[in-house]
């Protein structure tokens, strides 16, 4: 089951986050083969920040990988836990002092940007298969950035790309990424 969630993660990851261009970034890594993927089943609120934390410290001694993906295959279903989550994960990057270092973006199936209608196809720029904490070195983060034209426009790109490929299109490719 493991290698399934994965295996239809770096799917979602292709068909979604890169040929859609969501994140320019993206490509590079998963070409290098230098993203790690983390399946976590079963897990509380403790157990999953415990598990951040270990992964700031493996990243932190492994150069070779450039971000993680702590996927939660069965945790974190109702979207409201989830951002309670993602809140205690960015508060444990301040505590745990890596401010600067590491930074995380959420991803989940029901995401939807604050003020949005649940069916507006742009909250399909950050709806995954699974509930996920996706961690980026910063420091690499910031060079990709400087490197890219405008990058403060990235996220209404991807708004209005995804609107315009609408939302029938964005369920139906997200979706193919299960099979």
């Amino acid at each position: 089951m493991e290698s399934r969630i994965i295996q239809q993660t770096e799917k979602w990851i292709k068909s979604v986050v890169i040929d859609l261009n969501f994140c320019p970034f993206a490509a590079k890594a998963l070409l290098k083969k230098s993203v790690r993927y983390l399946v976590l089943k079963d897990v509380d609120v403790k157990q999953s920040l415990e598990v951040l934390v270990q992964e700031f410290e493996f990243l932190n001694n492994h150069d070779d990988i450039e971000t993680t993906f702590i996927i939660f295959a069965n945790d974190y279903v109702d979207f409201k836990d989830y951002l309670q989550l993602v809140k205690k994960a960015e508060k444990t990057i301040t505590k745990e002092d890596y401010d600067g270092i590491y930074q995380v973006a959420s991803f989940h199936p029901d995401y939807c940007f604050a003020g949005s209608d649940s069916d507006d196809a742009a909250n399909y720029t950050n709806r995954s298969l699974y509930p996920m904490l996706h961690i980026l070195r910063e420091d690499s983060l910031t060079k990709a950035l400087a490197l890219y034209p405008s990058p403060e426009l990235i996220p209404e790109h991807n708004i209005a790309l995804a609107r315009q490929k609408g939302l029938q299109y964005m369920q139906m490719l997200r979706a193919a990424c299960m099979g």
